[in-house]
């Protein structure tokens, strides 16, 4: 006997995950979500959330000009995530498990908002499955406002993520503006959290 259950999370049909299980001698599919828990990082934290955004970085180093420090680290600062009232450090879990990562401020780009999207990964074993597309969901109803993401001119895959990320989150109300000038440059999303 096989019988499957979807289970729906906000517009995420395509998010499931499989299930085998025994029923008697036969054995059924269950496909369920994989809901992210999206929790404020605690300090405890910031040494993995440290190692995931050396991952992070490793995935952007062909568009993204840095290099090793001594170490054999690419470095990011980010004790002011602990440190600032402006400043919150997310991580994403799935059954317990680190699947990800957000930062947000309030350093916008284009003066005039509320939250700029600091930082924003899923492991690569999470991606494809709405993993991101729920937990970027979670951070924005975790700060309702005005909303700014962006993207390096030359990271055309997180364009197309964020695009729909947003449009969906939206119900594609938002605004795209392309950086040309000034020390940070690419494309960015400009939208309101209700």
């Amino acid at each position: 006997m096989a019988f499957g259950l979807w289970v729906w999370q906000r517009g995420c049909p395509q998010t499931r995950r499989t299930l085998t299980v025994t029923l008697g001698v036969k054995n059924a599919v269950l496909l369920m979500t994989s809901v992210p828990q999206v929790k404020i990082a605690i300090p405890i934290e910031r040494l993995p959330l440290y190692r995931m955004l050396e991952l992070y970085q490793h995935d952007l180093s062909d568009i993204w000009d840095q290099d090793l420090d001594v170490h054999g680290e690419f470095g990011y600062a980010l004790d002011r995530f602990w440190e600032s009232p402006d400043c919150w450090p997310y991580v994403f879990l799935i059954e317990g498990k680190l699947a990800g990562f957000a930062l947000v401020d309030v350093k916008v780009r284009i003066p005039g908002d509320d939250f700029w999207m600091d930082q924003f990964f899923v492991m690569k074993k999470y991606r494809r499955q709405g993993i991101g597309k729920m937990a970027a969901a979670a951070v924005f109803d975790l700060h309702r406002g005005r909303w700014q993401i962006g993207q390096m001119a030359e990271n055309r895959t997180a364009q197309a993520f964020w695009r729909q990320v947003i449009g969906a989150y939206t119900g594609e109300r938002f605004v795209e503006e392309q950086l040309t000038s000034g020390w940070w440059q690419g494309y960015v999303q400009r939208f309101t959290s209700p």
